[in-house]
């Protein structure tokens, strides 16, 4: 479906949006913004900033972690899913069977490795067994994911506060000579920014926790009202959406092109949860917060409660089917739910929830959005000062609170160009899963091939002297030096296999040109350059015949829980060969 020129044409809100629910979107706000300041409480050193005095509950952890996972993308888009025309429950395939799984393998393995070491992020990790050229490789990467998949979100924000603020925004367009979208986003980042300022990791922890509770409460309440509003009972709604298709759950068709089936959830979704939950700054931060490792675990495990809140949202876009099944929209809402499902959400909160529980639920989507944010930008700002020069105490402070800063700016300018890119998915929630899948692929093959390499190295009388050593062994500086060749190239082969224009096919081989003359000068070993090469030649064939020919008959474009297993594979691969001794 085409989203382009989403945001130009939303009209102003319904009238009845008024003062009430602006102030008690206001005093929610407020009132998070000062719980999370008294939560997070002295930030002195760059360990309460980034990792909360490592003190934290693993209970608020866990709820942090859902909060995050979840976020705005679930509030709003997910309920579209089953709502739109075809939709059904496949898409908790996905959560059920990948990542339920990938959170066991997580708590098993990921963290016992962290926890032997006292590390703020997995990229650190990275550097200790492959060498500091491919920690900051990943740490590069990362930044570069994280901008994506987290500016979508706040893309996602901006069209639902067209919706919901359109009258507000329009009037502050009117004077300030901006867009609303640039409003929109321009909001919703001052508020993150705002609350990572304030508390560092410890805010984003605490008031993400709270956020999951108001989310929570805010999609039962608007699923409530669209049965009362429906006249009908959970068991009647049962048997209408059964007649009418939207009860399947399981997919057993295998596609490269389908996001939706038991396979892409089984074997792609699977890696990609062990991406997000472990290779991923941006949740996996909050594991270094724990008090002991296995604190850690338990929040890692009890986060498994996600799968209840994604089926009690998705069931939220059932009773919305049910609702204008008996009540169709009309006029402008009709026109724009038509146009893009997305938006069915918060069209219903305006149109049938009362004054008052109407801006508490609009308050629980726009802190869902912001707490995606504020996470993203807690982890960036801990990933860019790890590549600086080493500070302490309060200097470290100020300068980590100087890239939550730059940070926000750059997120919300990525955010406004996004637009184009969301006409390349059906729905919003797909746009926001499968920008975190371009680098996330690279991300993961760099911690397994890190555990591997410290698995491989450590023999068992010299374990406890290991675990404190940040010294690569020699095995892990082979890998390494194919790491940071064999990363980036996966990258563009997921690029490959999901943008097939003209322009992307030369785009594609202009930057493959330039990063094999970077990749090759350094080299020189001829035996060492003849496998570089070879490793070049192949990503390259393989990133630009992806673009030229697509993953089926037909050119369709790889589906997104795919990208991480495509990606992880080419690094591990890559990497193999040109670790081999010269």
């Amino acid at each position: 479906m085409q989203t382009s020129g989403l945001l130009a044409a939303l009209s102003p809100v319904p009238a009845g949006f008024g003062v009430a629910d602006t102030a008690v979107i206001a005093a929610v706000l407020v009132g998070i913004t000062i719980f999370g300041r008294w939560a997070a409480g002295r930030q002195e050193t760059g360990n309460d900033f980034f990792a909360g005095g490592r003190n934290l509950p693993w209970t608020a952890i866990s709820a942090s972690i859902v909060a995050t996972e979840l976020s705005a993308v679930t509030y709003v888009s997910l309920p579209s899913i089953v709502f739109r025309e075809g939709g059904d429950f496949r898409f908790l395939q996905i959560a059920l069977l990948g990542y339920v799984a990938a959170r066991v393998l997580v708590a098993t393995v990921f963290v016992p490795a962290y926890f032997k070491r006292r590390l703020l992020s997995p990229y650190d990790l990275i550097s200790e067994k492959l060498g500091a050229a491919s920690g900051r490789t990943a740490t590069g990467l990362f930044m570069f994911g994280g901008v994506l998949a987290q500016a979508s979100r706040v893309y996602l924000t901006a069209v639902v506060l067209q919706v919901l603020l359109g009258l507000p925004l329009a009037t502050a367009s009117d004077l300030l000579g901006l867009s609303p979208l640039v409003l929109s986003v321009a909001l919703v980042g001052m508020v993150a920014v705002l609350w990572t300022w304030i508390g560092g990791v410890a805010a984003v922890v605490w008031t993400d926790a709270l956020l999951f509770v108001l989310l929570a409460a805010g999609a039962l309440t608007a699923g409530w009202y669209a049965l009362s509003g429906a006249g009908l009972s959970v068991g009647e709604l049962l048997n209408q959406a059964a007649a009418a298709g939207k009860l399947q759950f399981f997919d057993w068709s295998f596609s490269l092109t389908k996001p939706y089936t038991v396979w892409s959830a089984l074997l792609g979704a699977s890696w990609g949860g062990l991406c997000a939950f472990g290779a991923d700054q941006l949740i996996a931060q909050r594991l270094f917060c724990a008090r002991s490792e296995r604190d850690a675990r338990w929040a890692m495990l009890a986060s498994n409660v996600s799968v209840v809140v994604t089926g009690a949202v998705m069931f939220l876009g059932l009773a919305l089917w049910g609702y204008y099944q008996e009540h169709p929209a009309l006029g402008a809402a009709a026109e724009q739910i038509a146009a893009q499902p997305d938006r069915v959400v918060p069209w219903f909160i305006l149109e049938a929830m009362p004054v008052g529980l109407r801006g508490l639920v609009i308050a629980g989507a726009l802190a869902a959005a912001i707490s995606s944010l504020d996470s993203i930008l807690a982890a960036l700002a801990q990933a860019s000062s790890s590549l600086g020069s080493q500070r302490e105490g309060k200097a470290e402070v100020r300068r980590a609170r100087a890239w939550v800063v730059v940070w926000g700016i750059v997120l919300c300018v990525v955010a406004v160009l996004l637009e184009g890119v969301a006409a390349r998915y059906g729905a919003l929630l797909d746009l926001a899963l499968a920008m975190a899948g371009y680098t996330g692929g690279a991300l993961l093959g760099g911690v397994l091939l890190a555990l591997w390499a410290d698995r491989t190295t450590v023999r068992a009388t010299d374990l406890a002297a290991r675990r404190v050593s940040n010294t690569p062994s020699e095995f892990g500086l082979e890998f390494g030096a194919g790491y940071v060749v064999a990363a980036p190239l996966s990258v563009l082969c997921v690029m490959g296999a999901v943008w097939h224009q003209g322009w992307a096919q030369v785009g594609l081989a202009m930057i493959w040109v330039l990063f094999a003359v970077r990749s090759l000068r350094d080299v020189s070993a001829s035996a060492r350059i003849l496998r570089r090469a070879f490793v070049l030649v192949a990503g390259g064939v393989l990133a630009v015949g992806l673009a030229r020919f697509g993953v089926a008959a037909d050119g369709a474009f790889l589906a997104w829980p795919w990208y991480i297993p495509l990606g992880c594979s080419v690094t591990v691969l890559g990497t193999w060969v040109l670790r081999q001794r010269g």
